[in-house]
């Protein structure tokens, strides 16, 4: 059995004459508060990231290929779709699929309220898993059917703001330049709501007929194509290799094209995030240097509380690096508890949040309407690990003070 750890179990057991100390319960309080504080922060910011980025991709995918013209335009150029350009997108590594679109900037009225919004067109084969996961209202606009239909696809928050419901219908405008606006009436099918008010306040989704239509191009005329991947961390990879390879390429219908990651096109919101991962490593080291001077203390007074005993154990023979293994067993004990603590509290918070959703958001500051929460085991295990190595690795240098202790002068009385 190893002696430093028998000794060290003894001490943390607790009898009438061993009762835990004010500063043993404080260190427990520290190490607890620090754990759930980290617990939460992780959890928000990996929650942050998970939820725009897949709100994002729902949106715009992970990659966009457009008219090198209408980069950042609300009416872009058109892409004349061929089954070269077609082949070469799918024949880049990391491709799962893609959809055409079309776009085109307008305004769209009722008696009540005036806004801009920009008309997005898709096909019948569009992925809707997730505007059928948003949906609050209505059915999805029929696209795709021999006869075109002017159904549309419109957010709760326009919804609200121009006092509009499903079956109704509503009148938008469209200005091309020198012209006078072309006027068009649509149909609300249905209402969703993603929760992201930077896509709220503008997207709406209709056949991309009526886009073609209205941008006066021919079927054969897009905005471009919307392309997912394996997953967003390959989007920079995938459109930098599939750029390069339109670059080069000498077939037809492949110049003046642009391709876009979703990080690159909404670039204030991705680098939004990135600062929240700034937040989060400050919010560890400030919780992990508070339980570090914490448990410091704590291990101090236990050293001062023992130092008869410390002084008779070398008397007996004992080394200073097993006396110093006994307080380093007491802080890892002390540790423990307080984890056991913070991950209850932590998690449990954690939970609740995501049974409940009580705490909300403002969606037009924080791009969500409540606070995410995600969970993994490999993060938390990570965490937990890497807390109690950080804690007991500083606490090699406090347990020092076990080697000046000289025991002819901690016995003398006895």
């Amino acid at each position: 059995m190893n002696l430093s750890f028998f000794i060290a179990r003894r001490m943390a057991r607790p009898t009438p004459e061993n009762r835990p100390g004010v500063m043993e319960r404080i260190a427990v309080g520290s190490v607890a508060l620090g754990v759930a504080v980290m617990i939460l922060s992780l959890a928000v910011v990996l929650g942050f990231k998970r939820e725009v980025a897949r709100k994002m991709e729902g949106f715009a995918a992970h990659v966009a290929v457009t008219d090198i013209r209408g980069v950042d335009a609300l009416d872009s150029q058109p892409v004349h779709r061929n089954a070269r350009l077609e082949e070469l997108i799918r024949t880049t590594d990391g491709f799962v699929d893609m959809a055409p679109y079309a776009v085109k900037g307008g305004i769209v009225r009722t008696e009540e309220a005036v806004g801009e919004v920009i008309l997005k067109g898709v096909e019948a084969d569009y992925d809707w898993s997730l505007f059928e996961e948003w949906l609050v209202g209505g059915t999805l606009p029929r696209i795709g059917d021999s006869i075109r239909t002017k159904d549309i696809l419109l957010s709760r928050f326009l919804a609200d703001r121009l006092q509009l419901g499903v079956g109704e219908r509503v009148e938008m405008l469209f200005v091309d330049g020198g012209e006078r606006p072309r006027r068009d009436r649509f149909k609300i099918a249905g209402i969703y709501e993603s929760g992201m008010e930077e896509m709220d306040r503008t997207m709406v989704i209709t056949d991309i007929r009526n886009v073609q239509r209205l941008s006066g191009w021919r079927e054969d005329e897009i905005s471009g194509y919307e392309i997912r991947t394996r997953s967003l961390d390959e989007a920079e990879a995938f459109a930098r290799t599939l750029g390069r390879t339109l670059l080069y390429d000498e077939g037809d219908g492949t110049e003046n094209l642009a391709v876009e990651s979703v990080t690159e096109r909404y670039a204030n919101i991705f680098d939004w995030l990135k600062a929240h991962d700034v937040n989060a490593a400050v919010i560890l080291v400030i919780m992990l240097v508070v339980a570090f001077f914490n448990m410091t203390s704590a291990l101090l007074i236990l050293v001062l509380e023992r130092t008869r005993m410390i002084g008779l154990l070398k008397a007996l023979g004992m080394r200073n690096g097993p006396l110093r293994g006994i307080f380093l067993w007491r802080a890892l004990f002390v540790t423990l508890r307080g984890l056991c603590w913070g991950n209850l509290i932590g998690v449990g918070l954690c939970v609740l949040q995501l049974t409940t959703h009580w705490v909300k958001l403002d969606s037009e500051g924080y791009l969500l309407s409540e606070v995410p929460i995600s969970l993994g085991w490999g993060w938390w295990l990570a965490l937990n690990a890497g807390f109690i190595a950080a804690i007991i690795a500083l606490l090699v240098l406090p347990t020092a003070i076990v080697s000046r202790i000289k025991p002819e002068e901690t016995i003398r009385y006895e």
